[in-house]
């Protein structure tokens, strides 16, 4: 089978031909104009030093090539009465995708002094990487975009994260090959093993082969015909070339080639709406091969711009210190023929401005581009009949996240109809306690199912792919819009999303600013199977950072929370998934563990975020000696415990709990939504007593919270620090100094009150740490007393 197209018919007439064209001209000239000029948009005086901006930043070389697609697409848009969106995957292809959405009409309605005519123009152009303006990129601030141009790899997976339950939508994702090269778009392509045409839309992936990246070529472009074809054949997917660089003749295969795919693409789901799915289909794709740079100039001081390396960013700069590259410039733009396509008001001409679609077909207006008009609200159960039955503090164990998969269970089944919500992670859901789920639905899976497989389906609504990226950009897809999704990850690994992260914490600070954007559902992350729990993976396991990386984004958009057992995760859980606009990280072991609160203590207690737990505290009606604060399900457990045996040996000690649930009530109030006013923090930490932290993650980030409150001196935090291996659960406190004995030593340490009687305490407790050593080293396990301690008063 021959799946190249070439030889396909010529489907446009002259006419239409010429017309498609100059709307390519347009475009072109528009994201020229946006890289150089300042003023003289449409050139009607000659052009001068003074009409170029100082600073020419920016990148050509992909850019006419996402012209030419989003053209053709529009023609498809048209015909077929397309319901379409366009991903730009090449990381600075903003010039293109704003002169698009410009030509369509779309930019002027997000923002009206950007007008369709000389004045507007004008604007456009200045805006464009200026102070004050636009970045160079696909960003939020541009209409019909949900992907940051900002960072590679990532464009497709967004494409079929945004296709995901959403069955009349077609997404085109246009992959640069410089983005094409990095692992996370490597691992994407096999993402068509997971959409269901029976309730998913489809993604049309553009594999756009220029042949360069910024300095070097790139290894697709340099692969044979049939080297691609088998490669792309191996993926799964049927593919189409569109190659060379008369545009007439190319203009002519990529409109035969669309024409041809949309139809397949209508009939696979036809077939699949009709019959119910059988099997996985041979989606088809397109690769794309033109020059880069295409139709600016051939060279540049003798030097290969077109189709080289050297047209990537900005073809020539020196046009201050060099009169020629202004006449170059001006010879380049006038190539494009302005004055056939712009009228004397400076807006499109009628016959080309028809080439667009109307309305919310244009894919700058397209509503699923601005998820928070399209988001409709989760129903969800009332979490509180979830509750573990806690009749005592401390004495009755329970999993956490297992408690949780119960609850996320009947959020699955009560959302089953508008199937607005899926839940993503590596593999992991069973592993991490959150089985219930598949009590009502899955694991999505179009690819082949063998007779002993169990919960794969291709109607499953939990996403799983041992690729942290693909489940982050599903969900990214998901979010943007209009649904709700829950990401669960073993801790140490969540970092591998770091990056991806970033641009979605931005995405989302950004989009604060701009009006006409609508809230999106909140990005939530339940991290499980964490630091403390993994003695048996060992080190490589063990790291709690990502919370320390997610406390450096803006206090707008992030929230973390550490619920000490299940009945305060349902109570986060349920108020994260509520949520809009946020990025949510929760922080709970899948292990059993002792149950502090019932649920009316703990809505209570999460509502505050942080609270004294009077049950576990003895100083009430006087001030405490020290103050016990712990954050996280296991140093909870080691601060109760080393309470245990300050009250065993110092009857007398004043001793105040408090527990932090939401880790960001730690800053102050300026600093943080949820921040606590400077005269609350003293009122339960106090002004002067000493304070011992056992913090889940690595100490410094609380110091880093708490460094403006009056008592930050007095403050001693342990946590994390980078001491692991393949252990037993409380030898990995112990090798941290997180365990009960070293934190009742701290307090010894820090109250002189406590006078000669804490010299034989603390040698008790020393003794205790020999013995545990010996103990785990003789019988594998931790010592009874240790494994058995439950809270006794």
């Amino acid at each position: 089978m021959t799946l190249a197209s070439p030889t396909q018919p010529k489907p446009l007439k002259d006419e239409e031909l010429r017309k498609i064209n100059a709307y390519w001209r347009a475009a072109n000239y528009l994201s020229v104009g946006q890289i150089y000029l300042l003023d003289n948009p449409l050139l009607r005086e000659p052009l001068k030093l003074e009409h170029v901006k100082p600073r020419l930043l920016g990148h050509w070389g992909t850019t006419p090539g996402l012209n030419f697609i989003y053209v053709h697409l529009n023609r498809v848009i048209k015909k077929y009465d397309l319901n379409t969106i366009y991903i730009a995957g090449p990381g600075h292809g903003g010039p293109g995708i704003v002169a698009n959405t410009y030509l369509e009409g779309t930019y002027s309605k997000y923002y009206p002094n950007i007008s369709q005519n000389v004045e507007g123009m004008k604007q456009l152009f200045k805006q464009f990487s200026f102070p004050g303006g636009i970045p160079s990129h696909v960003a939020p601030e541009t209409p019909g975009s949900i992907h940051e141009g900002g960072e590679l790899g990532y464009a497709l997976v967004h494409a079929y994260g945004a296709a995901f339950d959403n069955p009349d939508l077609i997404v085109a994702a246009v992959v640069g090959d410089g983005e094409a090269e990095t692992g996370a778009l490597a691992t994407s392509w096999h993402s068509n093993k997971f959409i269901n045409p029976v309730h998913d839309g489809a993604v049309l992936p553009i594999l756009h082969l220029n042949g360069y990246k910024i300095a070097n070529p790139t290894v697709l472009s340099r692969l044979s015909h049939d080297e691609l074809e088998s490669l792309f054949v191996g993926y799964g997917y049927k593919p189409y070339f569109v190659e060379g660089s008369d545009p007439a003749d190319v203009h002519q295969q990529m409109a035969a080639t669309l024409d041809t795919i949309v139809t397949e693409i209508q009939s696979i789901q036809r077939e699949a709406r009709v019959h119910g799915f059988t099997q996985r289909p041979q989606w088809p794709m397109i690769i794309l091969r033109t020059p880069k740079g295409w139709t600016g100039p051939k060279d540049v001081d003798g030097k290969k711009t077109e189709d080289f390396w050297r047209s990537h960013q900005v073809p020539f700069g020196e046009i201050a210190k060099k009169p020629e590259h202004l006449k170059l410039l001006e010879d380049w733009l006038k190539s494009y023929k302005p004055e056939e396509l712009f009228d004397e008001k400076g807006k499109l001409i009628p016959e080309l401005a028809e080439l667009a679609p109307q309305g919310h077909r244009r894919m700058g207006d397209n509503p699923h581009t601005n998820g928070g008009i399209v988001l409709r609200e989760l129903t969800i159960p009332e979490f509180q009949k979830y509750a573990v039955d806690v009749p005592e503090p401390g004495k009755v164990e329970a999993e956490a996240t297992k408690v949780a998969g119960k609850f996320l269970r009947d959020i699955m089944r009560f959302n089953e109809e508008t199937r607005n919500f899926r839940i993503f992670g590596p593999d992991e859901t069973q592993s991490n306690r959150l089985d219930a789920v598949f009590e009502v639905t899955d694991r999505t899976w179009a690819a082949d199912i063998l007779p002993e497989d169990e919960h794969l389906s291709p109607n499953g609504r939990v996403m799983e792919m041992l690729s942290e990226t693909c489940c982050q950009g599903w969900l990214e897809g998901y979010l943007l819009t209009g649904r709700h999704g829950f990401f669960s990850c073993y801790e140490a690994f969540i970092h591998i999303i770091d990056s991806m992260f970033n641009q979605h914490a931005k995405w989302l600070k950004t989009t604060l600013d701009i009006p006409w954007r609508r809230p999106i559902a909140s990005l939530n992350y339940l991290l499980t199977s964490h630091v403390w729990r993994q003695d048996h993976n060992g080190f490589s396991h063990q790291d709690p950072g990502f919370i320390d990386h997610v406390a450096n984004k803006k206090a707008e958009v992030v929230r973390i929370y550490l619920p000490p057992d299940a009945n305060t995760l349902l109570s986060v859980t349920d108020h994260c998934l509520r949520s809009k606009h946020y990025v949510n990280v929760i922080v709970a072991g899948k292990q059993p563990a002792l149950q502090y609160l019932d649920m009316d203590s703990a809505i209570k207690h999460c509502t505050k975020g942080l609270g004294i737990w009077e049950w576990a505290s003895n100083d009430k009606g006087s001030e405490p000696d020290v103050v016990m604060a712990c954050a996280g399900d296991i140093p909870t457990l080691e601060t109760l415990a080393a309470v245990d045996i300050l009250r065993q040996n110092f009857p007398e000690l004043k001793v105040r709990v408090v527990n932090v649930v939401d880790l960001m009530t730690l800053q102050p109030k300026g600093e943080h939504p949820h921040g606590l006013s400077s005269k609350d923090f003293d009122t339960i930490f106090t002004t002067d007593k000493p304070i011992i932290f056992a913090f889940h993650g690595y100490p410094w980030l609380i110091h880093r919270l708490t460094y403006r409150h009056t008592n930050h001196h007095n403050l001693h935090v342990r946590g994390f620090k980078e001491e692991g291996t393949t252990t037993t659960p409380f030898d990995m406190v112990v090798l941290n100094d997180l365990d009960r004995f070293h934190l009742v030593m701290d307090v010894i340490d820090r109250v002189p009150k406590l006078g000669a009687k804490a010299a034989y305490v603390k040698q008790m407790l020393q003794d205790k740490l020999i013995e545990h050593t010996h103990y785990i080293e003789r019988y594998g396990e931790d010592m009874p007393e240790i494994r058995n301690w439950k809270w006794p008063y």
